[in-house]
């Protein structure tokens, strides 16, 4: 997945998989937290660190550096069918 400058993931909760996401270039913010309203835990992230989301964690990435960010995320259980391509952020929504 590529996020561009200034964009981020989108607020979002996944209420059945836990979600790890290793960035592989760029930097960010990620937030969560046990309420969409409530997002107390932030951290910046960049080139090379990881973070697991647990299911039900409510979660954006937000890139605030000076290029894409470059990211994969692999869910478990699996949460698209094999071979599942999302071009654009609203192919995804």
């Amino acid at each position: 997945m590529s996020i561009n400058v200034g964009e981020d993931i989108g607020l979002e909760m996944h209420p059945d998989v836990d979600q790890f996401i290793r960035i592989e270039e760029g930097r960010g913010l990620v937030k969560m937290g046990d309420s969409k309203n409530n997002l107390d835990f932030q951290r910046n992230v960049y080139d090379d660190y990881v973070f697991i989301i647990p299911a039900g964690k409510w979660h954006n990435l937000i890139n605030t550096g000076d290029k894409p960010i470059k990211l994969y995320s692999i869910y478990a259980p699996p949460n698209h069918p094999h071979g599942t391509v999302h071009a654009t952020k609203e192919d995804e929504e």
